[in-house]
């Protein structure tokens, strides 16, 4: 098994408990890590044998563009997607982050953590 993370993805999105976040919007940051075996593409150097960045950073992409009014949600969608779309997923963990939140004080960024299992296969 081996990890693939993608750190640090920023987008302008439109999520928030609030209607009035949701029209205004505000900027996020998602760190995305899935776990795989890694073993054939590091032995053959080929991209089918791998999961794509590209492929993650589209799904991620797709899901941020559609509002969502919790954290929980969204990282609960992206889990959703990348678990369904890439067969070859073990686990998935997921983090969702608001800068600048309105909670009437200062705080740089609230953060969610989600993390599932694909469960096993049945026999």
């Amino acid at each position: 098994m081996g990890q693939i993370t993608l750190e640090g993805l920023e987008f302008f999105a439109f999520h928030g408990y609030y209607d009035e976040e949701q029209k205004i919007g505000n900027k996020y940051g998602v760190d995305l890590k899935v776990r795989t075996n890694l073993y054939r593409a590091g032995a053959t150097d080929l991209l089918p044998e791998t999961v794509n960045y590209e492929v993650l950073y589209k799904l991620v992409v797709e899901e941020m563009q559609a509002p969502a009014r919790l954290l929980e949600h969204l990282a609960h969608r992206i889990i959703d997607r990348v678990l369904h779309e890439l067969p070859h997923v073990r686990r998935v963990e997921v983090s969702v982050s608001k800068f600048n939140p309105p909670l009437g004080g200062i705080c740089h960024r609230a953060r969610v953590t989600l993390k599932r299992k694909r469960p096993a296969p049945a026999l």
